[in-house]
Formats: structure tokens, sequence, C-alpha cells
């Protein structure tokens, strides 16, 4: 989704507010511009903002979970990675009924806000540690910003984390690669397709967004902006393959150059999906359902409509970035049942102790 401080409803996403604070500011609470993810509503905002800068609400645990999940797609490695979770108000969903909205959160024994897993994935193809997606950073408060002590928990810490692969730009998927003026990522190259690092890097875009959406570009500035001064951001246009077993995917709506990520090995397929799909409970019932972070909704709509739709069809495993870590899965479709039913990877802790 879009973790936009700056969106309706998100309780921490991309932030309307400057990035970089003085110490003694309180953080913010978070949730996608973009789950992940960047689009903010003035008005809403007036909601919004302040909420962003109160004291962030009590955490649900007192102790932190478990942040990575191994798996193989292949002979390729993969990690699920948590940066954490974030309090999503279902409000930002739009083209629903309230009603209809709300009984489909019972039935998935939920109540708003839920709980917004923001969550990247970890490839190793020969020499290259390929990230998907950055992180949150900062810009959402204390309960995200995991994904550094996480790849160091794995022994692949941000120095050795030679590519990022970013589905889009907004600042719940990019705000990790910078912290204050750090890049966390020294060694690495960012990839992302032309379409979106030119939409987001144009300040004649950001003079025509409306007031709300207005912060956005000046987050991406601030965090994708000193790799592109540093030479360290490769652009490619539209289905291009990356690394042997890994291509691209143009999925624009969500955001202008939103991109999926397809993995292929020994004839097993993952497609790492980042926005689209923000709220499970809702959205797998009724694809048609969009959320206000999408930059142009009747394309997101129709984008998910295909991407679920072929998922079902074909059998290989999806990763949205918002869906309950580890956020891998398949979708099934069930005869005379309305949308799609999520299948949750099985867990498998096999490995053989080689010490005690």
């Amino acid at each position: 989704m879009t973790l936009p401080g700056s969106l309706p409803g998100l309780r921490s996403i991309h932030p309307v507010h400057p990035i970089v604070r003085p110490p003694s500011q309180p953080r913010r609470r978070w949730i996608c511009t973009a789950w992940l993810a960047a689009t903010l509503l003035a008005a809403a905002w007036a909601g919004f903002a302040p909420t962003a800068l109160a004291a962030p609400a009590p955490s649900k645990l007192d102790r932190s979970q478990a942040g990575f999940y191994r798996f193989k797609v292949g002979a390729i490695d993969v990690t699920a990675l948590s940066d954490g979770t974030v309090p999503l108000d279902v409000k930002v969903l739009t083209h629903v009924d309230p009603a209809a909205r709300d009984a489909l959160l019972a039935q998935a024994f939920i109540a708003s806000p839920v709980d917004a897993s923001v969550n990247a994935f970890l490839i190793s193809i020969g020499d290259h540690r390929i990230l998907i997606d950055a992180g949150s950073g900062e810009l959402y408060g204390p309960t995200l910003n995991k994904l550094p002590a996480v790849l160091r928990a794995i022994g692949t810490p941000p120095e050795q984390i030679t590519d990022i692969l970013l589905t889009h730009i907004h600042t719940d998927h990019s705000g990790g690669l910078m912290d204050g003026s750090r890049q966390v990522f020294p060694n690495a190259i960012v990839h992302v397709d032309k379409r979106e690092l030119a939409y987001w890097m144009n300040p004649a875009n950001a003079d025509r967004a409306p007031a709300m959406h207005k912060p956005l570009f000046q987050e991406a500035k601030l965090k994708i902006g000193p790799y592109v001064a540093a030479g360290k951001v490769q652009t490619f246009d539209g289905a291009t393959p990356l690394f042997p077993g890994l291509r691209s995917l143009p999925t624009p709506g969500h955001t202008p150059g939103h991109t999926f990520y397809v993995l292929e090995s020994q004839g097993e397929k993952l497609v790492f999906w980042g926005d689209i799909l923000h709220i499970a409970a809702v959205q797998l019932p009724d694809p048609a359902v969009t959320i206000e972070f999408d930059s142009d909704p009747r394309a997101a709509a129709a984008q998910r409509a295909r991407a679920f739709a072929d998922a079902a069809q074909r059998g290989y495993l999806v990763a949205p970035a918002h869906m309950a870590f580890p956020g891998v899965g398949h979708l099934r479709s069930e005869p005379g049942r309305p949308g799609y039913v999520w299948v949750p990877i099985a867990y498998i802790n096999d490995a053989i102790e080689t010490s005690r």
C-alpha cells in the first residue's frame, strides 16, 4: 500500500510533516502513502497530522517478534523481512460500502485500525544480495524501522546489500534508504522504473499536486535524492530482465511507475506484489475496493483484478508488501464465492542443527 505519512487514516505512514526533525520532536506513527505506501489528503490531514505528532499509541506487545522467515524458490534463497507493523484506519479504503467493509472485517475477526505489516524481501543470486523495498525508516513511528536490525540478525547487514529493487517510491517502501544524512545501504544500487523516478523527482508534479500530497515529493527527494546524486540509482523501462531469474513487470496505477518483480527458478515462481493489496480482509473478497493512496484508483483496481485472477489461475506464490508477515502465499478462487481466498505459505523449520 502507500505508507505516506500524509495519507488520511494512516496512523503514521507518509508523513506530511518534514522528515528531518529535532531529536526532541516525537516520532510519527504511520501508514503507507503508498500501505505501501504516498497519497495524503489535506482535509484528512487536519485529523491526521496532529495524531502523527502526538505521543505514539501504546504497543500491543512487550517484546519483539522474530522478524525474518527463510524459504526457497527453486534453487534461490529468499528471506521475508519485517520492518514492523502499524495501525491503519480502514476509512482509507474507497469505492466500498462502509457496512459491507465492516462485515468483511468482522468475518476476519479484525477491527479498525488494522495492524498493517510492512514487509521487505531479501534474495540471494550469485554475489548479489537483493532487497525488494527498503522499509520505512524513521517516518512512521517506533513500531516500524526494524529492517536494519533484522538484516544484521540474519548475518546480512545493510552494508552487504548490493541492490535494492523498489516497487515504488512511497516512503513506507523507500524511507529506509536514509537515516538522516546517512545512506543506510552505502554499497547498494537502487533500481526503479524510470517513470516512477521521473514522477517523484519532478518539481512540476509537486507544484500540480494537491496540498496534502506535496510532502510526499519532499520525502522522496530526501530519501532517494542522495542516491541519485551519488550515481547509485539505475532506472529500467517497463518489463526488464534484471538478474538471472529475476525481472520487472510494470503495474502502474497505485503510482505511475509501480512495479512487480518476478522471481523464477526450477519451475517455481514468486511475484513480489508491492502495493497491489493493502487490507486483505476487504480487498481479497472485493478487488474493486481502492485506497486513498492510489495515484490512479481505476488503474490500480484493474491491475489488482488482473493480478488476483492470474495468480489464482496459475497457482504461483505472491508476496504483497502489506500482507500479514511473512506475507507469502497463494490465492485461490472458490466456485460460488466472490473474490479470492489467501492461502499462506507453509511454515517450515527443518534445518539440521550441526552444533549444540
